[in-house]
């Protein structure tokens, strides 16, 4: 199987610059190790990573696809991301989101044009391929493919750019896109910092199947259990292989870890952060044992929480 490679990760960072912000790295001045800088992918135009894949992938179509249109299947992020891309690019485009997504999440989604088809929960990936065939769509599929993995890269490859002494990068793992291109870009420009994935404890596929040496598949409903909507996916054989190649260890966070970090990431680093993208912050406040020391970078990978349950989480 063919891995993306550090020029891909290249290319794809001159294709998404002036639309991708490149969000910076904030040191934590809070943080009485004093080791602890935030890349805040939450800052996005959607308020995700996702919109760095969508543009690269969307990027390199040609001509007569983009005119067809484009299909996503998502929870939310990856569907505003493809919105958003296809909007910018002039480009039809369709989003297939389970009945549970944030409603935040879809009525963005709807925003940028696109149109919204919901579906129960566990049917939105097949109900994508099956338009997609129907009406001659092309799939942008939120981690299954190797544009959209360079394209989540460029995270990385910021990172290494901006703090080239980098040790430690935390990196939440859903389906595992963001985790194999920043694996990737981290391990070609940094080959010394070790690349941590965390993923919530209730859906924790990916650390099993790391430690197994072999994809495992946890049920629907019991990865729908956690609080973090965004990583409730399994890896494709694609990013499992990229994860096994680039990605040193993973560790496990509680819902209660989860939600503590919120609240340090709201009132310490003033940034908004959705369950999902306070995985790493959890990990670094609650699992100092099990990461390795040193300078770290955790990824605060989305900032689109429900507003309700933001507020209830952060009234403690």
């Amino acid at each position: 199987m063919e891995l993306v490679t550090i020029s891909d990760i290249e290319a794809a960072a001159q294709r998404v610059r002036g639309v991708a912000v490149r969000t910076p790295l904030l040191l934590q001045t809070w943080d009485p190790r004093g080791t602890l800088w935030l890349k805040p992918e939450s800052l996005q135009p959607v308020g995700a990573f996702k919109v760095r894949g969508a543009f690269n992938a969307i990027a390199t179509l040609d001509d007569e696809s983009r005119a067809r249109g484009v299909i996503a299947y998502s929870s939310g992020n990856h569907a505003q991301a493809v919105a958003y891309a296809a909007q910018r690019y002039g480009v039809p485009a369709v989003i297939v989101v389970p009945d549970i997504a944030p409603r935040i999440k879809v009525e963005a989604t709807r925003s940028y044009g696109a149109e919204v088809i919901e579906v129960p929960i566990g049917e939105h990936e097949a109900k994508a391929h099956e338009l997609a065939a129907e009406r001659r769509l092309t799939l942008v599929a939120p981690f299954d493919d190797a544009a959209v993995i360079a394209g989540q890269g460029t995270t990385g490859l910021e990172i290494t750019e901006d703090l080239p002494d980098v040790e430690v990068v935390l990196v939440p793992v859903s389906g595992g896109g963001l985790a194999a291109g920043v694996g990737a870009a981290i391990k070609a420009r940094a080959p010394h910092a070790k690349v941590i994935g965390v993923e919530p404890a209730l859906a924790g596929d990916t650390a099993e199947g790391l430690r197994l040496g072999h994809r495992v598949d946890w049920p629907q409903a019991d990865r729908a259990r956690t609080i973090a909507d965004g990583l409730r996916a399994q890896p494709s054989e694609l990013t499992f292989a990229h994860l096994r190649k680039f990605v040193d260890a993973m560790v496990t966070v509680t819902e209660d870890e989860i939600r503590a970090a919120m609240r340090t990431l709201a009132s310490k680093a003033r940034l908004v952060a959705e369950p999902s993208g306070a995985v790493t912050t959890a990990a670094y406040l609650s699992h100092t044992a099990e990461l390795p020391p040193g300078r770290t970078v955790a990824i605060v990978s989305g900032g689109n929480p429900d507003p309700a349950m933001f507020a209830e989480i952060l009234a403690g």
